[in-house]
């Protein structure tokens, strides 16, 4: 009987270690967050001392070179907005017609040979997706359109769906094939065939788990620097043409700041542009999630 409770007395302990543990790292996640967010707003928020709120976000042009240096973020959200829906227009569709036919219609040895093959593209280095676009892809796209400008925002979205293509199709293809097989026994039972099943049953079923992907595509997307910097052109345009050159957020940040001075009102003005990245990107995430917990208080 001692022995018995002195092992009740050990397992309790472990639990209150691994429950500790827990909330430091939720707690440490909220921290990192809430510091990356205190950081940037103490590094952007003084570029409005030379920089007026509406020549920020809404002037149209960033020409920090010229006599009278000129910092509207218009023109890379403009471009930042093209890239980003151009490529989760292309990726979307494609990713989940790809992840409907691994779950559902390939055969499974297929499937154990895409698949691996599909996650190691997610694995690639932005910078060869880069390469690739830069040396291919931008003849490609400038043959076949006629474009006045070889490297464009196309460019950059083409590229940019294949980048997050796997990720979607990755998460995708686990919910749809995580839907338990009694939903589709009972869709043949009542006479459904395996269309009708996917579409009314499975894939509705998965849907919770299918906006995880797109999300997670969408995020990645939004962040991406490298490929989308050697591939879209860097002309900080306020246009709304896929076909003409543009130059995103992340790009402008990772261009820049090498070169700027420490402290000057441009070293400011890209932390700005770095927390209107991080205050869209966490909108983005927090809409996404009251979307998904609507969509599952409808359902359940």
């Amino acid at each position: 009987m001692p022995n018995l409770n002195r092992r009740h007395k050990h397992s309790r302990a472990i639990e209150r270690i691994i429950e500790g543990s827990l909330v430091v790292c939720s707690l440490a996640s909220i921290l990192i967050l809430a510091v990356i967010f205190i950081f940037l707003f103490y590094e952007g928020v003084p570029a409005f001392r030379d920089i007026s709120p509406h020549e920020f976000f809404l002037g149209t042009v960033w020409q920090v070179q010229a006599v009278e240096p000129a910092y509207g973020i218009l023109p890379l959200l403009s471009g930042s907005t093209l890239v980003t829906t151009g490529a989760m227009v292309i990726a979307v569709p494609l990713s989940l017609l790809c992840s409907v036919y691994m779950a559902e219609v390939a055969r499974p040895a297929l499937r154990e040979i895409t698949k691996p093959f599909i996650e190691l593209l997610a694995g690639i280095p932005s910078v060869v997706y880069g390469f690739v676009a830069l040396t291919v892809l931008a003849d490609i796209t400038y043959e076949l359109t006629g474009a006045v400008h070889r490297l464009n925002a196309l460019n950059g979205a083409l590229i940019l769906a294949v980048m997050v293509s796997p990720t979607i199709i990755s998460i995708s293809e686990d919910a749809i094939g995580s839907v338990p097989r009694e939903y589709r026994e009972a869709a043949y039972a009542l006479g459904a065939d395996r269309w009708q099943t996917t579409s009314k049953v499975v894939f509705p079923a998965a849907l919770s788990g299918i906006m995880v992907s797109i999300m997670l595509g969408l995020g990645r997307a939004i962040g991406e620097t490298m490929a989308v910097l050697m591939a879209t052109g860097n002309a900080p345009l306020l246009t709304f043409d896929i076909l003409s050159s543009v130059q995103t957020m992340t790009a402008v940040i990772a261009i820049e700041m090498g070169e700027v001075t420490f402290g000057s009102t441009h070293f400011h003005a890209l932390f700005a542009v770095g927390l209107v990245l991080l205050l869209i990107t966490s909108v983005v995430n927090v809409t996404a999630e009251i979307v998904l917990q609507r969509f599952r208080s409808v359902r359940y």
